[in-house]
Formats: C-alpha cells, structure tokens, sequence
C-alpha cells in the first residue's frame, strides 16, 4: 500500500504556506510518500487562499488538497471573546467529523504514517489517535516562543492572575525575560475563551509523537537546548522536537508589476535600500500611513513601501495620492518607490540593493529575511508578533525594535529614527554582520549533513518504525 501523510493547516495563508512547503520538503526526503492537506472553509479574513492553492496542485503533483465541507457556527453559539482566534478554534472542533471521514477515506487507498496538524487544530488530535495514527504539530513560529507555548501550562499552574493585569517580566527557560504586555492578546486574560483553546493546545502538544518547528538550531540554540533538556515541560517527557527549517516560499509573482519594482532596486546603491512591508494582514489606517510617510521623508534613506488599501474595500487597485501627504510622492521620487498591496517579498529581500527591512514580525518574514541576510527593524501587528520582536531584539540580535504607543500608534519620529538606525548607524552594522554569518548557518543547517537536513531524516525515518 502507498505511503501518505496528512497535514491540516489553520487557515490563515502564512500558515498554509508553511505547511505546503513542509509537504515539498518531505517529499525531497521520500518521493514516494504522497501529502494530503486538508482545507477548511473560511469563515473570517484569513488571506486568500485560492490562487495559491491552485498554483501549487498545476506544480506538485504529489500534493492534494482535500476541501472540507462547509460548516458554520450555530446561531446559538456565544462567546465573550473579542478574538478571531475562538471563532477558528470553534470551527476547527466542528470539523471533527470532516476529518475523520477524510482521514478514513485516504486510508482505503494509503498508510497514513502521520497526521501533522496546526498549533490551532489540536481538536483534532483525538480523531486521529483513535484511528492509531502518529500525531505531529507543525509549529509555524519560532523554538523561542516553542519555549513559551510549552512552557504555559506551568506558569497557569504557578502565575493566579492575568497576563493584562500584571506589570512584570514573565521568566521562560530558553527565552529572554517576557513583558506581560507582549504576550499575545488572546492570552492575556485567563478567563477569555481563546485563553483556554490555547491552553488546551499546549497541553495536546506535550503528549504528541513529536513537534516539527520552521527554524533551525543555530538561529536559536538556547531556546532548543531548554527544550531537549526538558526544562520548557517540567516532570513530564517532552515529546521530540524536529528543527527543519527555515522554510521559504516564493508566492506566484504579479509580473505587470515585476519588470517596475526590478528596474527601480537595479538602478540604486548596494544595501541602500530599506524595505517596508507587512505581511498579508498587515492594513494601516491613513493616518498611520501619513506618519510612516513623514517619517521616511524625513530620514532622508532610500525606501521601497508597500501600501495596502486601508478602505473596507481593500481593492488591490486604489489611489494612492489622498493616503499620503501632498506632495509626499513627488518630492520622493528620486529616492522611493511605494508598490500597492504586493511585491515579491522573497525576491525583493535578496535584491543586492536592499539593505534593511521594516516588517511586522511574522515568522516567515522573519526567516525571508534572515535567509537573504538582512536586518530588521521590528514592527508588530498582531498574533506573536509582540513576543517574537524581543526575541529578534533582545536574544537572536537581529533586529531594532519599532516602539509604538499604548493604542499601537507608531509616530513618524518613531519611523524616521528606527530608518536611520537600521540603515546608518553602528547598530546597523552589527547587525548586518550577524546576518551575513546567520545566513551561512541557514545554507549550512539545510546542506546534506546539516543540522535541519538530519533533523527532517530523524522525521521522516521515524515513519519507518
């Protein structure tokens, strides 16, 4: 019988994106196997999924995707959670009895040798065990904030109050000291709905055949030591944890756009250029936007910015002119290009011109970067975010750190000093020369022989046993 293995991502795209190229990557290490993935539907603004899942089934045919059939919250379903995240998990344990059915239908026509889910898709965990099939998360952040997630049902154990109601450093193994205030907001209230999911996922994570994180150990080899000597899990066993990364992915390109962007980064200085860009998610209001602008205009560094519609439209085609301020793209243009909603981020990163980064945090953006050796200057949107940026700052040295206010409102001051920080300063340059060196680590970590190569081997081998 043919060998396969299933993975079921949450729906967000960064998400699946990672999750798809684990799929290539396994398949590297046995072309045999055949990956399934389950979709479930979207019920919020998760990105659009469609074009990309269209482009990896014409280009891989060894990968499936199955689509789940529809569901939706009853009408009496309440929450007193103002975050998305209860809806997903909701959602997800709804359907439950859509993945036992696909899971039972692969298995007429293959060995299913693993079930790799999603932090968010522990619901799920009970549905394949049963079944007798080996369960695996896909962690698609960092082994520092691994640590944390590991590393929660101990401090609910030990901590009586909220994350939001203290004002103290939170002490992780494997991890700089915490603020209470960067803990992802879906945590901060032990009361709240999607405190409990996440709790609930953590505990599911522990008692896994083993966790499969985008990172590798010389990124962070503190906070991997922590975990291998157990100390992220007191008194229990910590299940394995397979570093396979950094995974990368290159979206489909817009190419009406390509030959614009290109022959503008062509024609600037080497490392000139500070990139912005802020993932799929990542909408400013026009006020925020107007402050970025002052801020870059005032640093006097070479910019290339991408803008999202800030309208409830959010139409990829949209006037820039009334976003910014007057004059702002006249008086720039000799310096600065500002794209709509998109570029090649991959691409643009290991332009030989681009010499900083802007981003939001995300952990892909994060690895992008690090791959094609850039610095960073760490703004934080949403999700782990907060938590990744004293990662990046404080422990990995990767990043300056973009501080905003209480509302999340970052002023053009902020902008402008952070630019310049990244771009011209001392700093800067200590931080380009740990990126040149962690860039080599990623090329070595993914050679034959390397510390991610042998850890995907471990995975894949374990399949056999």
């Amino acid at each position: 019988m043919k060998e396969a293995v299933v993975l079921y991502p949450s729906p967000a795209i960064g998400h699946l994106i990672s999750m798809v190229e684990l799929g290539k990557l396994l398949l590297t290490h046995r072309p045999s196997l055949t990956v399934h993935i389950l979709l479930i539907n979207q019920a919020y603004d998760a990105g659009d999924t469609v074009p990309y899942v269209s482009s990896v089934s014409a280009t891989n045919p060894s990968i499936s995707f199955h689509h789940l059939s529809a569901v939706s919250l009853p009408h009496d379903f309440k929450t007193t959670s103002p975050h998305h995240e209860t809806l997903a998990f909701e959602l997800i344990r709804l359907n439950n009895p859509n993945i036992l059915h696909s899971l039972l239908t692969i298995s007429e026509e293959y060995s299913v040798k693993a079930f790799i889910m999603d932090l968010f898709c522990s619901a799920a965990l009970p549905v394949a065990r049963d079944l007798g099939i080996p369960c695996y998360f896909f962690f698609a952040s960092g082994v520092g904030m691994l640590c944390f997630f590991f590393y929660l049902p101990c401090l609910h154990r030990t901590l009586t109050g909220s994350f939001k109601d203290m004002k103290s450093l939170l002490h992780v193994p494997g991890s700089p000291p915490i603020p209470t205030r960067d803990v992802p907001k879906p945590l901060q209230d032990r009361d709240d709905p999607a405190y409990v999911e996440f709790l609930d996922s953590s505990e599911k994570m522990q008692v896994a055949d083993g966790v499969i994180v985008n990172s590798f150990e010389e990124l962070e080899p503190r906070a991997f030591q922590a975990i291998v000597a157990g100390e992220c899990v007191p008194g229990k066993p910590t299940p394995p944890v397979y570093c396979i990364g950094p995974l990368i992915s290159s979206k489909a390109r817009k190419e009406k756009d390509e030959q614009e962007w290109s022959t503008w980064l062509d024609a600037q200085p080497g490392g000139s250029v500070v990139f912005l860009c802020f993932g799929s998610l990542g909408v400013f209001s026009e006020e925020q936007l107007k402050e970025i602008a002052n801020g870059l205009e005032r640093s006097g560094q070479r910019f290339l910015w991408v803008v999202k519609n800030p309208a409830a439209t959010l139409k990829a085609d949209f006037d820039l002119r009334p976003l910014l301020p007057e004059g702002f793209l006249e008086r720039t243009e000799q310096r600065g290009m500002v794209l709509k909603s998109w570029a090649p981020q991959v691409e643009v990163l290991r332009h030989p011109s681009v010499g900083g980064f802007m981003t939001h945090c995300g952990w892909n953006s994060v690895l992008e970067a690090v791959c094609a050796g850039v610095p960073m200057a760490a703004w934080p949107l949403y999700a782990e975010q907060r938590q990744n940026r004293v990662l990046m700052v404080e422990e990995i040295g990767i990043a300056v750190p973009v501080e905003e206010s209480e509302s999340g409102f970052v002023t053009g001051d902020e902008v402008e000093k952070r630019v310049n920080e990244l771009m011209g300063s001392d700093m800067g340059k200590q931080l380009k020369e740990k990126l040149r060196w962690l860039k080599e680590e990623a090329d070595v970590a993914m050679s034959p022989g390397g510390s991610s190569d042998v850890a995907q081997s471990k995975l894949v081998d374990s399949w056999k046993q």
